[in-house]
Parts: C-alpha cells; sequence; structure tokens
C-alpha cells in the first residue's frame, strides 16, 4: 500500500495517510503569547484545518497524545479541549506533562484519526 505525505520538510511530514489512517505531527500554537486556554484554543483551529485537508473530521479522532509545560493548565486546557469536544465521539486520550522546544509553548497536540468513508 502506498503512504501518501504531505507538508513534508527535510525532517518529517504534517500528514502521513496510510491504510485508511492518518497520522498527524504534533501541533503547536502559531501564537505562543496566551496563555494555556488561548495556546489549546490556537492548536485546535490547525487541528480541524488540518483534519479537512486530509479527509477526516472530530468525530474520526481514534487517538490524541497532549503535551502541556506543567499539569497546573491541566483544568484550563480540559475546559477548551472539553468544549471543542463536546458533540463529537471521543478519542482515546493521553495528556502528560513535557518540556517544549521553546520555553513560550505551554502545549502540544498530536493525533491519529480515520479517514472518512
Amino acid at each position: 500500500m502506498t503512504i501518501t505525505r504531505k507538508h513534508s520538510t527535510e525532517r518529517m511530514s504534517k500528514i502521513n495517510i496510510y491504510n485508511g489512517t492518518i497520522y498527524f505531527s504534533g501541533q503547536v500554537p502559531n501564537d505562543v503569547t496566551g496563555n494555556i486556554k488561548a495556546q489549546t484554543e490556537d492548536c485546535l483551529v490547525k487541528v480541524d484545518a488540518l483534519l479537512t485537508e486530509a479527509g477526516s473530521d472530530r468525530d474520526h479522532i481514534l487517538s490524541t497524545s497532549i503535551y502541556i509545560r506543567t499539569m497546573d493548565d491541566f483544568a484550563d486546557m480540559n475546559e477548551v479541549w472539553n468544549e471543542w469536544i463536546a458533540e463529537h465521539q471521543k478519542p482515546a486520550r493521553a495528556c502528560v506533562q513535557a518540556n517544549m522546544a521553546r520555553d513560550q509553548i505551554l502545549i502540544e497536540i498530536c493525533i491519529i484519526a480515520a479517514v472518512k468513508v
């Protein structure tokens, strides 16, 4: 089977599609000046756009890994997440505290989704 890769750079692809499953690279906010709620919203806008581009949507997310700088932000992040996913099928999910590539980044979201048929 063929692997479709989109938005590839010298070290990664933003989207890989294989056998009906879509693997997305981690999404960080474009605007890193905001608090965890603003950064989470920013990441989820990017996730929505990538899902659409890859032929999927929120109802087809299989798994989500969320990395946050500090667990002190867990409740505020969940508030935004819960509103975003409220009316949709719930994916498997993990959330862990992690060091980020830059000090200003408070969150990174990685998803795996199924292609809509």
